[in-house]
């Protein structure tokens, strides 16, 4: 298994940023080496990003908060630049461990943690188990509804289907037309033109690292402990602000749902914006944080 300084090099660079690792830690057989993009100055801002993406994924935001910021945008375990550890698990409280490993390691207190999509559910669950580090929470469209990336479009049916099928899963997951992933990720756009090409090529850079299939059918198959961990919602002590797309993968049921769950928490719904806010409106999402900075 190459290391990660023997993987391809991101071909998308965000200004203002650098890059930076954490080694896993000794005796702890199932982590790996975690990358994360850190900019700016100011109280610590925690971004984690959704399903089959990564840091890269918050490169319009990143400049918009680092006036007000110091942005450490992780890469979660096995996505983006981080280590892919052989039989590694993918279900919610391990990616949840590695974003807490970032979190202790570097010694961040009075943290912003911000999540789309699956990252909103570990942004929760993350406040919930370190309360005294955890600022507030800013969770965007959050993942944790049945079906999850599938109700995007037929295609996406077919092709999550196909991933978590036994036997050729595996198989599937390790082919990835790029008109395929450019479709499926414009289903969670509002507005299709958001999908930069540039983008598109570095996903499918990272979906060609050896191990990476493995890593997507894992997390797609952990769905369920997403939707799991909203029980945990509740314990999170720090102030929370729902962010959802008008047009987000979710059914207005599930968002009443958390709504209700999370009865003192803010809540704005972005209109026309789908289910990657961060590609189509990271201006509302920074003035959001920055007038709280």
């Amino acid at each position: 298994m190459p290391s990660p300084s023997q993987d391809p090099r991101p071909t998308i660079h965000v200004p203002g940023t650098t890059s930076h690792t954490i080694a896993p830690r000794a005796g702890h057989s199932h982590e790996g080496t975690l990358r994360y993009l850190k900019a700016g100055t100011g109280a610590p801002l925690v971004l984690l990003h959704t399903v089959r993406t990564q840091a890269e994924h918050y490169r319009d935001l990143i400049p918009l908060i680092a006036d007000r910021y110091t942005v450490y945008a992780l890469d979660l375990p096995g996505m983006g630049y981080s280590e892919i550890v052989p039989e590694a698990s993918y279900d919610e409280p391990a990616m949840r461990a590695g974003v807490e490993r970032l979190l202790t390691e570097l010694d961040l207190h009075d943290v912003t943690l911000v999540g789309e999509s699956m990252g909103a559910v570990l942004a929760l669950t993350t406040a919930a188990d370190l309360p005294e580090r955890v600022r507030r929470v800013v969770a965007v469209n959050t993942y944790d509804f049945n079906g999850g990336i599938a109700r995007s479009s037929l295609l996406a049916r077919v092709v999550v289907s196909g991933v978590l099928a036994p036997g050729v899963g595996p198989v599937i997951a390790g082919v990835e037309p790029k008109p395929a992933l450019r479709a499926i990720l414009q289903g969670g756009l509002g507005d299709k033109n958001a999908l930069r090409e540039d983008y598109v090529d570095e996903l499918l850079q990272v979906g060609r690292r050896p191990g990476y299939p493995t890593v997507a059918r894992a997390v797609y198959q952990n769905l369920p402990s997403l939707i799991a961990a909203r029980s945990r919602y509740p314990e999170v002590k720090a102030p929370i602000h729902l962010v959802y797309g008008e047009k987000d993968w979710s059914r207005p049921s599930d968002r009443q749902a958390n709504k209700q769950l999370l009865p003192a928490a803010d809540f704005t719904q972005v209109p026309k914006a789908g289910h990657f806010i961060a590609l189509e409106r990271p201006d509302v999402l920074a003035d959001l944080l920055n007038s709280v900075a």
